[in-house]
């Protein structure tokens, strides 16, 4: 079983290794698995253990090695620890109690009238004609959304979306061979989107707007106000998360109803159905395989013993299918109630953004249903090459105004 590598970003470009997984959670749920320079890592593939690593962050500190499964740079390290998803107790219960009120539920649903308006300038503009669902209209929503929220010039969203793209995207070639110097893309995408951030800031001070940016320099944490260099680190992780996250939702999501017709049908019928259908989706198509915890002690896990130091892989893709928490665990079912899947985390670290996610989720799926009466798939889709980002990078689709 063992001899499949699942950390190679090749596994998964025809679709996860279900199958797999599926036999590894009954007969190892804790898994060694090498990596190519000579270390390597637990993977967790119960959803039990999963949620056991996700709540015990000073054990499984996502501090101290980061959240992926390559060993970062100290300057890259230190860049991501100023990240929320990449903070230990208590350093990341201040910063999260200063930055959750900015996405509560009710302040969300304040956005749900702009939402409305993009998504319907989006489907305006891709009625009767061929396009790849990804990118010509998936990308559009979260680019324009976290780009509006944030305060960015509307003139910059293309240069955002390609340094969140270049961030999520350096282990796939097609999207590397974008860029004419992609491997130093790859390597500063990151860093100069902390710099834009940071411009972006001081002009913020200067000129306070209506926008979360100004909000969140005005947060407090500790008695202190958040650095342009900690604000940089915020930005970065908002604005890939934002976009990345929230185009696979959409288009893995229209994949499975297309592969679901009379699921399809039943949502075009009643959008009443839509939020559990969202739920389901990020279910059946998680957009993140995993994220990496370091055991900070010798611990012992589904049976295997930890040593201090050693990676530890929470493997949503895995868990999000366990037949002990989900009944028929691979049939996409978009009445599943409850639904206790893990694509938002749980514990300390559950996402930041999960009411802006759903809002987007279903009101993008609303507006695709009332302007589209047809939407046909014209050619296969194709997954992006990644271990991490459980995502598609083309999805040919004609979308039809009228009955055909």
């Amino acid at each position: 079983m063992t001899a499949i590598d699942f950390y190679s970003p090749d596994t998964y470009v025809a679709g996860p290794p279900h199958d797999l997984f599926e036999q590894l959670r009954r007969e190892q749920p804790v898994v060694w698995q090498d990596m190519p320079d000579g270390t390597g890592y637990w993977a967790v593939l119960r959803h039990a253990d999963v949620v056991t690593v996700s709540r015990e962050p000073v054990l499984f500190s996502a501090a101290t090695g980061g959240v992926v499964l390559e060993d970062l740079s100290p300057e890259n390290l230190a860049m991501m620890q100023d990240m929320l998803l990449a903070m230990d107790p208590p350093r990341h219960l201040g910063y999260r109690r200063s930055a959750s009120p900015h996405f509560a539920p009710r302040v969300m649903a304040q956005l749900e009238g702009r939402i409305r308006e993009i998504c319907q300038t989006i489907m305006r503009d891709s009625g009767d004609r061929d396009l790849d669902f990804v990118h010509d209209v998936c990308a559009r929503l979260p680019s324009q959304v976290v780009g509006e929220l944030m305060g960015i010039p509307e003139a910059d969203w293309p240069k955002i979306h390609h340094w969140s793209e270049m961030n999520s995207g350096s282990q796939d070639p097609d999207i590397m061979a974008a860029d004419p110097e992609a491997a130093e893309a790859a390597m500063s995408a990151t860093v100069e989107m902390a710099m834009y951030a940071i411009e972006l800031a001081g002009r913020r001070r200067s000129e306070p707007a209506d926008d979360l940016t100004t909000l969140m320099l005005a947060v407090e944490v500790d008695g202190a106000a958040m650095t342009d260099i900690q604000f940089g680190s915020f930005f970065v992780q908002l604005v890939t998360a934002g976009n990345d996250t929230t185009r696979t939702m959409l288009s893995s999501g229209l994949l499975a109803l297309l592969d679901h017709p009379e699921q399809l049908a039943e949502l075009r019928h009643d959008h009443s159905l839509i939020p559990t259908a969202v739920e389901e989706i990020l279910r059946y198509a998680n957009p993140l395989h995993y994220f990496r915890r370091t055991a900070t002690a010798d611990t012992t896990l589904g049976g295997v013993e930890i040593k201090t130091g050693d990676k530890v892989a929470m493997m949503y893709t895995s868990a999000n299918r366990d037949a002990a928490v989900f009944v028929r665990p691979n049939e996409f079912d978009i009445h599943r109630d409850p639904n206790p899947h893990l694509s938002f985390g749980t514990g300390e670290h559950f996402c930041l953004g999960i009411h802006l996610a759903r809002l987007e989720g279903r009101v993008f799926f609303e507006e695709l249903f009332d302007h589209f009466p047809v939407i046909t798939q014209t050619g296969p889709a194709r997954r992006q090459r990644s271990n991490l980002n459980n995502a598609l990078k083309e999805l040919p689709v004609r979308l039809s105004t009228a009955d055909v």
